[in-house]
């Protein structure tokens, strides 16, 4: 497994044009793995999962997570300010285990199914907007994928959630995406260390080709 720090010139042509359509950002990030049949799942079988954050200053670092090694000589010219820095995540791997707290960012995409009342008794999912709705899904979510989310010392789960800018674009011109991610800041609590591994390497959630499902860890920080 492979995590790569891209640098940003969010002045550059190329990031311009890929703000401005995320399936455009998708379609640069995969430019750095090796094509596949078209038969092929091109991002999950390269295991490729990124992330915008916005760093001290304003500026921007795209963090890509991968099983395949990228080369980053193949994005266009002028979108990183420095050269790409990229290291192996076995030692966090390595890390986890039943009962290990780590402290953790995600940036994810909750949503819910309602009813469309069109006579057809369809279904489509739509953002959750209320930061304890929110939280309340990440709760859920680790449920599914080995982990829990500690109580703070005020009692209420130690995990912050803050909206992102929305993603938009166009998918093979007729398809319009629209993701409203929201960002998770926190500690988290491994309870299963397989289910955790899996959830780490495959993401969590939906719109993980558009800049969501990406989860990041450090070791705890004292609460």
């Amino acid at each position: 497994m492979f995590l790569s720090k891209l640098t940003v010139d969010q002045r550059s042509r190329a990031f311009l044009r890929d703000v401005a359509d995320v399936h455009d950002m998708h379609r640069t990030i995969m430019s750095a793995y090796p094509e596949l049949p078209p038969t092929a799942t091109f991002r999950s079988q390269h295991g490729v999962l990124w992330r915008l954050d916005t760093v001290a200053g304003g500026g921007l670092v795209q963090y890509v997570q991968s099983q395949t090694a990228p080369d980053w000589e193949r994005l266009p010219a002028g979108l990183l300010l420095r050269p790409a820095e990229v290291r192996s995540l076995q030692p966090v791997l390595n890390a986890i285990a039943p009962g290990r707290k780590f402290t953790f960012r995600l940036m994810a995409n909750p949503t819910r199914d309602v009813r469309v009342e069109n006579g057809k008794q369809q279904r489509k999912r739509v953002p959750l907007q209320q930061p304890a709705q929110q939280i309340e899904w990440l709760i859920s979510k680790g449920e599914q994928h080995g982990f829990v989310i500690p109580s703070s010392r005020q009692g209420a789960p130690d995990v912050a959630a803050n909206p992102a800018p929305r993603l938009v674009g166009k998918k093979r011109e007729v398809r319009r995406v629209t993701v409203d991610p929201v960002r998770f800041d926190g500690h988290l609590m491994v309870t299963d260390s397989s289910a955790f591994t899996a959830a780490l390497i495959n993401g969590i959630g939906r719109a993980k080709a558009y800049g969501c499902g990406l989860l990041s860890l450090a070791p705890a920080r004292a609460s």
